[in-house]
């Protein structure tokens, strides 16, 4: 038995889509033959929407591309490569560094939010996800709510239990979409300038975000990723490690599609003795450091914290050694000589060097250089599970995470208070809380998928101060979503005032602190507006 749902396309159909996509049944499928840009684009789109690519790609580019040149390409019988010299060097000179030569743009459907957070782990790579803010997840996939399956978990006495709880959790979101969404529209007037289009859509995304919290991590979602061989293969290698079944499988139809593009770069990942034995490793070492820790705290000897965000450590002498750093490439001094110097420098004339290596910054994708790399900080976080899966995906930083469980509480969005649902909405917490307590025993892997998108996580973030500026400068704005803004402001004013680093502090000029928006999309699509009606 399958989880996956297969897509049904018309004859004419797929003959198009052969021509770019290497199958047209299953959930993971590499493109091809198509330009950079198209491909770009299309998981640009990908993100948000609630169609699968290859439908997308029918529906909304296919009129704009001249296609005729490709009528004789059939992507899924596989490419036939000349590839004997990438498998001399490869694996007989083992030069890794051909591996990073060769990319894959890959798409991949119905994946669990526990798959994601697996899929998005690498750092050297590119990926997009479906926002929660633009989908409704009331509506059906092959005719049954978007939530995994795990068949191992079906064919146990739980499954009708899994499969009656999840149905329930996803009616309660179903019913409470259209009452918030016309609570805001109550609470929050359409203003004369804005186009009904732009206002519903607001108003749309607004009650999407107060309400993905009752959606469980079993619910399903569309990556797309770009990614070298070499960054592909170290994903493969965790997750066959990994103790997740979903992970396992998953990994199988990756390795099968990716074949058909670069199967030179994947060579290693099942051999035995060679992507077998790091496997092994990865799997061996998560196993006994996770029965250590059982043994080391068990039961638990800490209590549950309300605090969200707690800067855990950081460089006492920061803003002396990133001073140091930004003036090293412009001198010829050693670098002890430049820290000496700097240490008899005034307050006043390291705030004059720091000023001028950060520049003026009209806009925040205008970023100072690497000297800011030069400090770090760690993070004690617990937030919502949704708030971290958003946060998890800065690819730069790193980001370790515990196990998703109903032990830490979960968030009441005030505004489900305000519209008097929060009944429903506690219930359908009680519910998953119980349904994960119930699997955890026969199934520890799987029960996670039980827990809501509204329970709160623990997870460590360490980063540098460049990062910080990116990060927390993008995760503050207004059209953010409130928890994962509320994580953000926290850790500028730990690394001002906890830290005491209010000159790397000031640099992040546009951390905004203001409340939470009415509409936090309301500007973005009013931007998209001009820019449709512009083009």
């Amino acid at each position: 038995m399958t989880p996956y749902v297969a897509e049904e396309f018309s004859a004419d159909e797929q003959a198009i889509l052969r021509r770019y996509f290497t199958n047209l049944d299953l959930p993971v499928f590499a493109l091809v033959n198509l330009p950079e840009v198209v491909k770009g684009a299309l998981f640009a789109r990908y993100s948000r929407s609630a169609k699968s690519l290859r439908r997308l790609f029918l529906d909304e580019f296919i009129g704009d591309l001249d296609v005729a040149g490709d009528v004789g390409v059939d992507a899924t019988m596989g490419l036939e490569r000349a590839e004997a010299l990438y498998d001399k060097v490869f694996l007989e000179y083992g030069d890794d560094s051909v591996a990073q030569l060769g990319g894959v743009h890959l798409a991949c459907e119905q994946a669990s939010n526990l798959l994601t957070k697996v899929l998005e782990w690498g750092r050297l790579m590119s990926y997009l996800e479906q926002s929660t803010r633009y989908i409704a997840y009331d509506a059906r996939l092959g005719g049954r709510y978007r939530f995994y399956r795990d068949p191992e978990l079906l064919a146990s006495g739980f499954g009708a239990r899994y499969v009656g709880d999840m149905d329930r959790m996803f009616d309660t979101y179903a019913e409470l979409v259209p009452v918030l969404t016309e609570h805001f529209r109550v609470a929050i007037p359409k203003q004369p300038e804005d186009s009904d289009f732009v206002y519903r859509q607001a108003i749309r995304a607004k009650a999407f975000d107060a309400l993905r919290g009752l959606l469980p991590a079993a619910s399903l979602s569309n990556v797309g990723i770009y990614a070298s061989g070499q960054a592909y293969e170290a994903l493969l290698l965790r997750m066959r490690a990994s103790r997740l079944p979903e992970a396992v499988v998953y990994s199988d139809l990756m390795l099968t599609e990716l074949r058909k593009v670069i199967p030179s770069f994947l060579k290693r990942v099942d051999i035995p003795e060679r992507g077998g034995l790091w496997s092994d490793y990865l799997r061996n070492n998560e196993s006994g450091m996770r029965q250590l820790a059982q043994e080391l705290f068990s039961p638990p000897t800490s209590t549950p914290s309300d605090s969200s965000v707690t800067l855990v450590d950081f460089d006492p002498e920061a803003e002396i050694k990133t001073v140091t750093a930004m003036l090293y490439p412009y001198s010829h001094e050693a670098e002890e000589v430049l820290e000496d110097r700097v240490r008899i420098m005034s307050v006043e004339e390291r705030l004059h060097v720091m000023k001028v290596y950060e520049g003026d910054r009209s806009n925040r994708r205008h970023k100072p250089g690497r000297a800011l790399e030069r400090c770090g900080y760690r993070f004690d976080v617990l937030s919502d599970y949704g708030a971290f899966r958003d946060l998890q995906r800065h690819r730069m930083m790193t980001i370790e995470w515990q196990r998703l469980t109903p032990h830490h509480g979960f968030i009441l969005p005030e505004a489900v208070t305000e519209a008097g649902v929060d009944g429903q909405f506690i219930e359908a917490m009680e519910r998953s809380a119980q349904l994960f307590n119930d699997l955890d025993g026969p199934f520890p892997s799987q029960a996670p998928y039980a827990v809501s998108l509204a329970y709160r996580l623990r997870y460590s973030m360490q980063f540098n101060a460049r990062e910080a500026i990116h990060l927390l400068e993008l995760r503050s704005s207004p059209q953010g979503h409130p928890t994962y803004r509320t994580v953000a402001q926290q850790m500028h004013e730990q690394i001002a005032e906890v830290a005491g680093h209010r000159a790397i502090a000031a640099m992040m000029s546009y951390v905004d602190h203001s409340s939470e928006a009415d509409l936090e999309r309301l500007d973005a699509e009013r931007r998209a507006e001009q820019r449709r009606q512009s083009s």
